[in-house]
């Protein structure tokens, strides 16, 4: 089972991508998590969508050969960074080639604020309704006061969310293999 991870953050120090890695040391036994990182995916522009760059190129072949996706958003605005977004518009583009089509999905969230996240995984979700993604209900992985759960070495340190990560890569797993019998 091969899942393609990615943070909607840019920021090296980033608390989600911190759980990214979280998740990296967290998989199943028989499953591996390809983490694909969004730096240099330019600005979405329609005019090139018939000759992405190569950046994107790869984005979409690693999106289409994944069995399921891991998707890992910070909250800006009460919605998701503009990065991320951007990511996903070139994913699902140009019409008819939509990467995302009919593939299993789990949403992570932290920030340093109590909510850890969770109107960005909201949010989010909407997205993946339009790209008719089945996303993973449940478990929520919601991290509030990361800061305080992720070490100077950017290593998730706090137990319980890590047992939470586990149950969702668990359930992703699991999902994928039931839409797969389909």
């Amino acid at each position: 089972m091969r899942i393609l991870g990615f943070a909607g953050s840019l920021r090296k120090d980033s608390c989600n991508k911190a759980l990214l890695r979280a998740a990296s040391e967290l998989m199943p036994e028989g499953a591996e998590l390809d983490i694909f990182d969004l730096e240099g995916i330019p600005l979405f522009n329609q005019d090139f969508e018939t000759e992405m760059p190569e950046k994107v190129k790869e984005f979409k072949r690693r999106i289409k050969t994944a069995d399921a996706i891991l998707i890992v958003t910070p909250e800006y605005n009460f919605s998701v960074p503009g990065v991320l977004k951007n990511a996903i518009d070139w994913a699902s583009r140009p019409y008819g080639d939509n990467s995302f089509e009919d593939k299993p999905v789990s949403i992570m969230s932290a920030s340093g604020g109590m909510l850890g996240g969770a109107r960005a995984q909201y949010h989010l979700r909407q997205t993946l309704v339009c790209l008719n993604m089945h996303p993973v209900n449940r478990p929520e992985v919601i991290v509030p006061s990361a800061s305080e759960k992720i070490d100077e070495k950017g290593r998730l340190t706090d137990e319980r969310t890590r047992e939470k990560i586990r149950e969702l890569l668990g359930s992703l797993i699991d999902w994928a293999r039931r839409l797969e019998k389909r």
